[in-house]
């Protein structure tokens, strides 16, 4: 009997396990069929209604292929890495399911890792990653993740990274999955439109009337935060009468409450209604979860008396009160895109840069500003046009 599947759940000792050639009995297929379709291979090859019969056979007789058999036929381990800056973030849990359940669709695992610094180039978790897994996607980090992982010898995607630059007018190619030259291209990227999400905050404000706005900036020299400032600037630079400051801080509660009690306080410590920001525009929920807390300790209410929004669209946004205008990001997205861009890397084939659009949920943090009597609000044609 061929041992190239497990029954999955288990089973009575001694009992016979499916096989390949048991699928595609089932199916009414040839083993090469099962081999394809439950490789991930079929596209092209078979048709769409076969691959499904084939995964249903699959399913009713509880086959599961033998990955370390298969491993030792093809010299590859079907697992991938997924760095990512921290395990505590709801934002990197969404995007390790996403990657994970199209890894499961290719008989493909996923192992999560936190970088150690949070950002930056990551350690070698495995000693010999090469040895262990067959490629890695990273999250918020520079291009050179790899560096620590393998010597780099890896097919590579990266996650809110700066895209690579264009090359002729178009994207420079994809590496190809040759681990002795990782550097012929930059990796392929899958990004979110964080740079658009931002302007929406910003106009959302700005057509609320607010002209004093601080922006709580992360303190973190990454692409994703950079774009974000940029675009903010670019925005309230073009309306008549903006003010525009900035606190920066850690991607921490506490670190952004701090921060928060800085812009509202003033300099010297002492602003007043006519000198402090409307608004508090967040680089994530995190630290608009700070900026309340700034609020409330200085007697301030959120929105009468500041505007605050944030970035991400986590759970907490819903759980604030009043709950957070917020940018929703599709982190499940991304992590799929990733895991695809990484499958195709494996195949040679090109895997182009993503962006994700994404979308601003207004809720009860933000409103009008406070103004004194006689002192009208000014009028939203201030607003620059959206672009395009």
């Amino acid at each position: 009997m061929s041992g190239d599947g497990t029954r999955a759940g288990g089973g009575t000792a001694g009992a016979a396990r499916p096989t390949s050639r048991d699928v595609a009995r089932a199916a009414g297929v040839s083993q090469a069929t099962v081999s394809l379709v439950l490789g991930g291979k079929w596209p092209g090859r078979v048709s769409a209604a076969t691959a499904e019969s084939v995964r249903a056979a699959a399913g009713e007789l509880g086959y599961r292929p033998n990955l370390a058999a298969r491993s030792l036929r093809t010299g590859r381990t079907r697992t991938a890495l997924l760095v990512v800056p921290a395990l505590t973030h709801e934002y990197f849990a969404r995007v390790y399911a996403g990657a994970a359940a199209v890894a499961a669709e290719h008989g493909f695992g996923v192992v999560l890792y936190p970088s150690p610094a949070g950002v930056g180039p990551a350690r070698d978790p495995f000693g010999s990653a090469q040895t262990a897994i067959d490629g890695v996607i990273a999250s918020s980090m520079a291009a050179d993740a790899l560096g620590g992982i393998g010597g780099g010898g890896l097919p590579l995607v990266m996650l809110d990274s700066e895209p690579a630059p264009a090359v002729g007018g178009a994207s420079a190619p994809a590496a190809a999955p040759d681990r002795a030259a990782p550097d012929r291209a930059a990796p392929p990227t899958v990004n979110l439109a964080v740079a658009d999400g931002m302007r929406q905050v910003a106009r959302h404000l700005v057509a609320l009337g607010h002209r004093r706005i601080t922006h709580l900036a992360a303190d973190v020299d990454s692409w994703t935060f950079r774009v974000r400032a940029r675009a903010v600037r670019e925005v309230l630079d073009a309306v008549p009468g903006a003010r525009l400051a900035e606190e920066r801080c850690a991607l921490d509660m506490g670190a952004a409450r701090e921060a928060a009690l800085r812009a509202l306080r003033g300099p010297g410590g002492a602003g007043g209604a006519d000198g402090r920001p409307t608004a508090l525009l967040c680089d994530g929920d995190l630290l608009a979860a700070g900026a309340y807390k700034a609020a409330r300790a200085l007697g301030l209410r959120v929105p009468e008396d500041v505007s605050v929004s944030g970035f991400d669209d986590l759970v907490l946004a819903s759980a604030l009160e009043p709950e957070l205008t917020s940018v929703r990001l599709p982190a499940e997205e991304v992590g799929a895109h990733g895991m695809r861009a990484l499958l195709a890397l494996f195949e040679g084939a090109p895997a182009a840069p993503v962006e994700l659009p994404v979308r601003l949920v207004p809720r009860g943090s933000t409103a009008r500003p406070p103004r004194p009597p006689g002192c009208p609000v000014p009028p939203s044609r201030d607003l620059p046009p959206a672009p395009g």
